[in-house]
C-alpha cells in the first residue's frame, strides 16, 4: 500500500544538470542487489554485468562476461537501476559489450522511472516519448545529459535499437543527485576528514599544488623535472627530505611513480594528496611523519605519462572508456617500453655451460635499445636515466582498474605458457611488500567485496606474481630489479580507472595508511657502508647475500641497503681490487634496518712480480690518458669503481 501511494517521477524544472556525479555502476558503490533485468542471455551477461567499462576475459560464456544483453531481442527489455533512495536524476552513460569475439551495443533507447516499480513513466519530449542515441561502437562511451532532470528511486534503460549483426546488450552509468530523507538501504558517500584538496588537476593545476606545498615547507622538499614528455610537458617530481637535493650516507632513496598510463588517474591524485599530507602533518609535528621524512628520501613522480593524462581529462571520467590516454601521444605502453633484461637473464640461464657472464643484477641495457630507431618513448628515457641518478632502494608503481598488488617478475619464462609464476630470487620479500599494502588498502583487504570484473585476487590474499596474472616484457618492475637495486611492485588501486571526484576522497581513505607503511618497508633488511682501510667508500662494490641469486651494489659514496626479512644471513662485500669480506647479519622484527658494515682490503700483487714494473700496453693507455695501473673495473661495475664520491653530486641536476 505504501508503494502504491507514492508519488509519481516529476521533472525539475531549470536548465540540463551535468553536476550530479555518477550513482556508481562503475566503481561498485551500486551494488548487484540494486541491479535487475527483463531478461538475460546467460548468467554471465545478467544485469550484474551492466556496469560502464567493466571488462570481460579472454575466455568469455563464463560468469564475467563483458556486459548486461537480454534473453530475447525485442523492444520489451530493460535495464533497471534501484537508487535506494529518492534521487535527481540528471543523466545516462551508455557503452556496448567488452569482447575480443563479438559486437554488440545500443544504438537507440528510452529511459523509464518509477518510484515503486509498478508504475512506469516514459520520458518525453512533449507528447511523444523521447528516443535517445545510443552508442557507435562497443567502447566509446556515450552521455545523455536529460534537458530535464526527474526525480526518482528506480530507473530503466529501455533498448528501442541495435547493432544490426548483434544482440540487445549494454554497460551503463546512471548520473544522479541523492535528495535528503532517511533510508536504511542507502550508504553515504565514503569522505575523509583531512583536509586536503580532493578534485582532479590537471598540468597546470599539478603545478600549482607543487608550488603551495614548496612554500609551505620549504625546507623539507624540493620540486624538480627529471624530462619532457614527447609534447613538451616537463614531468615533475617532488621530493621530501631534512636536506633536499642531496643524497645523504646510510639514507634510502624511495620513489612512488603514478600515471605511467594516462587515464589510471587515482594514482596521480594520491600523490598530489600525499605532497599535501606530507607537509600539512610535519608542520603539525606528527611524529610518524618526522621519522618518515627525516630518516627517508622520498621522490613522488605524480605523472609519467602527462600527455596521456591531458587526453583523457579532456574527455572526463565518465567518457574516458577504458583507454583514451592509456599510451603516450607516440602510441607508446610505457609498461611494456623499457629495456627487456628478463629475457636477457633467462636465456643465460638456459645455456648448457650456464649463465656465464651475464650478472644477477646491474644487467647492462642491450646496444640495440639506444639505436637511432630504437622504439623508446621520451618519457621511459626520462625515468631509466632518473633511476640511474638517484641509488633508490624501494619503490612503487600505481595503476588503476584493478584491486590487487602485483610483483616480479613480469614476464614467464616460457612464452607459450600462459598464468606461469615467475618469482625472482626475492620472491619472500617481493611477497612480504605486497602483503603489506594490500593488507593495509581498506577495500583491498574486504573479503567480502565483489570482484572489480573477472579475476578474483582475493583467493590470493591480493597479491600476485606479475607473470602469473598475465606475462609481459619490457615492464618497469623488472628493469627496476635487474638494472638497479630498486625493488619494485605495481599496485593496482581501485576498479574505477578515473572515478568522479566526488570518490576521491574515499579513494584517499582506502589508500593512506597503505602508502605511508609501504614506504616505511624501506628501512627493512640490513645497511650500512663499504670502506677501504683508509676509511674510503667503496662505490660499486657488490653486496650478495649466500642462498639468494640476486646482489645489490653500494651507492657512489659506498653505502648500500639490501631489503630482506627477518632472519639470520651471510652476506659478502666484493669490489675489483679487493679481497672480499663476509658477515653474519641478523634482521630482527623491529623497524629499523640491521647495519652491516664492511672494510675491505687490498689485493696484494702476485707474488715474483714487481708491482711497480709497467704492464704491456700501460705506455699506451697514458697516452690515452687513461690510467695505467691500478685494477681495471670489469664491465657493469659502479661508475665510480673503488673511487670516492663527495655525496649529494649523484641526486643533483634534476
Amino acid at each position: 500500500a505504501a508503494a502504491a501511494a507514492a508519488p509519481s517521477p516529476s521533472p525539475s524544472p531549470g536548465a540540463p544538470d551535468t553536476d550530479c556525479p555518477p550513482l556508481g555502476l562503475e566503481s561498485l558503490a551500486v551494488e548487484d542487489t540494486q541491479l535487475s533485468a527483463s531478461s538475460e542471455l546467460r548468467p554471465g551477461l545478467g544485469a550484474q554485468r551492466g556496469r560502464l567499462n567493466i571488462q570481460a576475459g579472454i575466455f568469455e560464456q563464463d560468469y564475467y562476461d563483458g556486459a548486461w544483453c537480454a534473453g530475447d531481442e525485442n523492444e520489451r527489455q530493460w535495464l533497471q537501476v534501484d537508487a535506494r533512495r529518492m534521487t535527481r536524476f540528471t543523466g545516462v552513460v551508455t557503452q556496448g559489450r567488452s569482447s575480443i569475439w563479438s559486437w554488440h551495443w545500443v544504438t537507440a533507447y528510452k529511459l523509464q522511472f518509477s518510484n515503486d516499480t509498478y508504475r512506469w513513466t516514459t520520458y518525453r519530449n512533449g507528447s511523444t516519448d523521447t528516443i535517445f542515441r545510443g552508442n557507435g561502437d562497443t567502447e566509446t562511451p556515450v552521455r545523455t545529459v536529460l534537458p530535464e532532470p526527474v526525480v526518482a528511486r528506480y530507473i530503466r534503460i529501455n533498448p528501442r535499437a541495435w547493432y544490426p549483426n548483434g544482440t540487445v546488450c549494454l554497460r551503463a552509468e546512471i548520473l544522479g543527485c541523492g535528495l535528503p530523507g532517511v533510508d536504511r538501504y542507502w550508504r553515504p558517500a565514503r569522505t575523509s576528514t583531512d583536509p586536503l584538496d580532493f578534485r582532479h588537476h590537471d598540468y597546470q593545476q599539478l603545478r600549482e599544488v607543487m608550488r603551495g606545498v614548496r612554500k609551505l615547507c620549504p625546507n623539507i622538499t624540493r620540486t624538480y623535472s627529471i624530462g619532457k614528455s614527447y609534447q613538451g610537458l616537463k614531468m615533475y617530481v617532488m621530493e621530501f627530505s631534512d636536506n633536499p637535493g642531496l643524497h645523504e650516507l646510510g639514507e634510502p632513496e624511495f620513489r612512488y611513480v603514478a600515471g605511467m598510463h594516462g587515464n589510471e588517474v587515482v594514482g596521480r591524485e594520491l600523490l598530489i594528496l600525499l605532497m599535501q599530507y606530507l607537509c600539512r602533518e610535519y608542520r603539525r609535528g606528527n611524529a610518524r611523519i618526522l621519522r618518515l621524512v627525516h630518516n627517508t628520501r622520498i621522490h613522488l613522480l605524480p605523472s609519467m605519462n602527462p600527455d596521456g593524462y591531458q587526453m583523457a581529462n579532456s574527455l572526463g571520467s565518465e567518457l574516458a572508456g577504458w583507454t583514451s590516454g592509456r599510451w603516450t601521444m607516440q602510441g607508446y605502453d610505457l609498461n611494456h617500453n623499457f629495456a627487456d633484461l628478463t629475457s636477457i637473464l633467462f636465456d643465460a640461464d638456459e645455456r648448457p655451460e650456464g649463465r656465464g657472464r651475464t650478472p644477477n643484477h646491474f644487467i647492462p641495457i642491450p646496444a640495440y635499445y639506444r639505436w637511432p630507431n630504437a622504439t623508446v618513448a621520451p618519457e621511459t628515457w626520462a625515468v631509466i636515466n632518473w633511476m640511474k641518478k638517484i641509488p633508490f632502494v624501494l619503490g612503487a608503481n600505481l595503476h588503476g582498474g584493478e584491486l590487487v598488488v602485483c610483483y616480479p617478475y613480469d614476464q614467464g619464462r616460457d612464452w607459450y605458457v600462459d598464468f606461469q609464476p615467475s618469482p625472482t630470487p626475492d620472491e619472500d620479500v617481493f611477497r612480504w611488500l605486497s602483503l603489506v599494502y594490500a593488507s593495509s588498502h581498506r577495500t583491498m583487504a574486504q573479503y567480502d567485496r565483489r570482484v572489480c570484473h573477472t579475476e578474483n585476487f582475493m583467493q590470493h590474499n591480493n597479491i600476485i606474481n606479475g607473470a602469473h596474472w598475465h606475462s609481459m616484457t619490457g615492464s618497469m618492475s623488472d628493469f627496476s630489479y635487474l638494472h638497479t637495486n630498486c625493488f619494485e611492485v605495481t599496485v593496482e588501486l581501485s576498479c574505477d580507472k578515473f572515478p568522479h571526484h566526488s570518490q576521491l576522497a574515499g579513494e584517499w581513505e582506502d589508500n593512506r595508511e597503505a602508502l605511508l607503511l609501504y614506504m616505511e618497508q624501506v628501512h627493512m633488511g640490513i645497511k650500512g657502508m663499504v670502506r677501504d682501510r683508509h676509511g674510503d667508500g667503496i662505490g660499486g662494490a657488490a653486496i650478495s647475500v649466500d642462498g639468494i641469486d640476486h646482489d645489490v651494489r653500494a651507492a657512489p659514496g659506498g653505502d648500500y641497503w639490501r631489503l630482506l626479512n627477518p632472519g639470520s644471513y651471510t652476506v659478502t662485500a666484493r669490489a675489483e681490487g679487493f679481497a672480499p669480506s663476509t658477515h653474519t647479519c641478523s634482521v630482527g622484527y623491529d623497524h629499523r634496518p640491521t647495519v652491516c658494515d664492511f672494510v675491505l682490503s687490498q689485493r696484494e700483487a702476485p707474488k715474483g712480480r714487481d708491482p711497480r714494473r709497467r704492464r704491456k700496453g700501460d705506455g699506451r693507455r697514458r697516452a690515452r690518458g687513461q690510467r695505467g695501473t691500478g685494477p681495471r673495473r670489469r664491465r657493469g661495475a659502479g661508475p665510480q669503481g673503488k673511487g670516492v664520491r663527495p655525496v649529494g653530486r649523484g641526486a643533483r641536476g634534476h
